[in-house]
């Protein structure tokens, strides 16, 4: 992918060249460490469980990760670059995963930095390290999905508030869209299709570290089809 490396390299420095990535780091680390050691009662349990700290991932995820993709494209447009970029003889998907890669890569940072809460946790018992791999894999898997949503809606959006918001009501909607069908006692079809299209649903696997190709399958074509949903809405839209 032509473009790919400068890219790439562009968009990280810029992300740790403002407070805007470090803060959100923080915030992640904070807000799930304190999730799992003050609201679940961690400690009054007694025992080695991360199900509390993992199960509530996809919902931070909603949340943080817009904050990272918001300004992929809606800030070009706001900068009035995003037109001089894409005459560049970089490529599109090449841009677009040029940019996907650099957020996705904080967001790697943030979720490995938590490392020390399962290390912690460990002087309580012992975690079976395949339960361990397969929920920090689908973690990885949800940030990779959520990241490539975010930088479509970002690629639509007309400033860095709209793309925000745009990113945490679509990521909420797929996290929680297989919660609906149980709400509204779908069955048949209509359930079928509202649990396939869950981001949560496919993640319940590897939180209890049972790893599905057909989970795995579903990540990485949503990815790729945002990825190549947001090329395809760059190469089309009019940026002036």
């Amino acid at each position: 992918m032509k473009g790919f490396l400068p890219v790439f390299r562009r968009e990280f420095r810029a992300s740790f060249n403002s407070p805007v990535a470090f803060s959100l780091i923080v915030a992640f680390l904070i807000f799930t460490a304190g999730w799992l050691y003050f609201v679940t009662g961690f400690y009054a349990a007694g025992m080695a469980d991360l199900s509390a700290y993992f199960g509530m991932m996809p919902i931070v995820l909603a949340f943080i990760v817009p904050a990272l993709t918001m300004r992929s494209w809606a800030e070009e447009v706001r900068l009035g670059t995003a037109e001089l970029l894409l005459t560049l003889p970089f490529g599109e998907f090449g841009t677009v995963a040029g940019k996907f890669a650099a957020s996705f890569a904080v967001v790697v940072i943030a979720i490995l930095l938590g490392l020390p809460v399962p290390i912690m946790a460990g002087f309580l018992g012992r975690f079976d390290p395949g339960v361990l791999f397969g929920q920090y894999l689908g973690v990885i898997l949800v940030a990779a999905s959520a990241t490539a949503i975010g930088q479509w809606v970002s690629s639509r959006a007309r400033n860095q508030v709209s793309a925000f918001l745009g990113s945490v009501v679509l990521l909420l909607a797929l996290v929680l869209v297989d919660r609906v069908s149980s709400f509204l006692g779908a069955g048949g079809l209509a359930a079928t299709i509202l649990n396939w299209l869950s981001l949560a649903r496919h993640y319940a696997g590897f939180g209890r570290g049972v790893l599905d190709s057909r989970d795995l399958l579903y990540y990485v074509a949503t990815t790729l089809f945002f990825l190549y949903l947001t090329a395809w809405t760059i190469g089309r839209r009019k940026w002036s």
